[in-house]
């Protein structure tokens, strides 16, 4: 497998909204069945100075996508940033999230000087369980009824990783 890492570009807002409608990514994350290929084409341009989007390619196709925001939205969080994640359902389990996480990781320690990864991710996800925890994050707490998906409330972790 020819797997590539590069920054996401606007004009990949169809690959976006294709790998967000695979149904382990709409039950991962906290996308709405039936994106809008327009929505994902305005949230791809409008990317700030403090937003990275990650892509992961194989053979040039999309197949992950990891989004970064770094500090500072508070001069008293600026070491901080908050990071998203979604793989194509075909591609669950084969590394690309890893190296999606790597690389961030790697741009967050080496490049941007953020001590500090926050995300979430639901209580059953398993797989995403054990990748975060296996790159250093820790749970640090639990959300309560913290996103309404497939008819019900769902729990979710807060997850660090604190360099």
């Amino acid at each position: 497998m020819n797997l590539e890492i590069r920054r996401a570009e606007p004009a990949d807002y169809k690959a976006a909204c294709e790998l967000h409608a695979q149904p382990n990514a709409l039950r991962g994350t906290l996308q709405l069945p039936f994106p809008s290929e327009e929505k994902w084409k305005e949230r791809l341009a409008k990317h700030g100075d403090n937003d990275y989007g990650l892509v992961a390619c194989v053979d040039d196709r999309i197949v992950g996508m990891v989004h970064l925001q770094a500090g500072p939205w508070s001069a008293r969080r600026a070491h901080v940033g908050i990071l998203g994640m979604a793989v194509h359902d075909q591609c669950a389990g084969k590394g690309i999230g890893t190296a999606l996480v790597k690389a961030v990781i790697d741009l967050a320690d080496n490049w941007l000087n953020l001590s500090r990864l926050e995300l979430s991710v639901y209580t059953d996800n398993e797989p995403a369980l054990r990748l975060y925890k296996k790159l250093g994050f820790e749970v640090e707490g639990t959300h309560r009824k913290y996103a309404f998906r497939e008819g019900a409330f769902v729990d979710a972790h807060t997850m660090a990783r604190v360099r």
